[in-house]
């Protein structure tokens, strides 16, 4: 496949990866398979390696392929769900951005509305984000479930909904499942003693400290996904001074 010479440099990662994507959807590349070498798929789609590995990139952010380490770059074995235009735009920053304005006020309302059950429930849940025994799933399960139940002692239905929906773009939008599992890969666990905090503040009834112990916790998130994709945006710089490289040597005549 010749390499359309009009298109811009920026945006042949996105072509490429749209043409992959495609034909994963047909089954060119079954689930399990392995996907054509960096070095291939240059020749095939007439562009440097750079442009490619940006490609790869993309698709593993979508959740479509999955590269193993010293084997290669290998189609999901489940592809996972199409997302809409909107949950494709939601990144995990904007995502915890919106909890944090939300969650602190929540938090607020429920240390001054939350029944002396509603507080023991959420100690126990609490006790389970702790839990090392059990696998890190479990825990971050148990994690969602403390947000919603903090929810649910405000008794404010349209607040439930909106944490709920909030927590689904984690699971939903392909960028927060990539930084998500980059965040997961790098060890950080779900924190029990911030957790601990918002609950300490609920049992003084104290909605001041509530609020600022969740926003704390959440401002916390967002440095960690920061911490955990430095790395990544390291390496996409470089690529990008990799490709523009390619492209000067390329109109040099020299041989790559």
């Amino acid at each position: 496949m010749a390499r359309n010479a009009e298109a811009p440099t920026a945006r042949l990662y996105e072509n490429i990866a749209r043409t992959l994507e495609q034909a994963i959807e047909v089954g060119r590349y079954k689930p399990g398979g392995r996907l054509p070498s960096e070095r291939e798929l240059s020749d095939e789609f007439g562009v440097s390696r750079p442009v490619v590995r940006e490609a790869i990139i993309v698709l593993e952010m979508r959740g479509l392929v999955q590269r193993r380490h010293g084997a290669g770059v290998y189609v999901a074995a489940k592809t996972p769900l199409k997302p809409s235009p909107a949950d494709e735009a939601d990144g995990p920053f904007e995502v915890t951005e919106a909890r944090r304005l939300l969650e602190g006020e929540i938090a607020a309302l429920a240390a001054l509305a939350a029944t002396d059950k509603q507080i023991e429930e959420m100690e126990a849940i609490i006790a389970r984000i702790g839990d090392m025994r059990t696998d890190q799933a479990t825990r971050e399960q148990a994690d969602r479930a403390f947000h919603v139940a903090l929810a649910r002692a405000t008794n404010n239905d349209v607040l439930i909904g909106l944490v709920e929906s909030l927590w689904d773009k984690r699971y939903q939008s392909p960028l927060c499942v990539y930084f998500f599992s980059r965040a997961r890969d790098a060890g950080i666990q779900p924190p029990v003693d911030e957790h601990q905090v918002v609950l300490d503040a609920l049992k003084a009834r104290d909605p001041d400290a509530a609020r600022q112990a969740m926003r704390d916790h959440l401002a916390r998130v967002t440095q960690n996904l920061l911490i955990a994709t430095e790395a990544d945006v390291m390496d996409r710089a470089r690529l990008r001074v990799e490709e523009r490289r390619f492209d000067f040597a390329r109109r040099a005549g020299v041989k790559l």
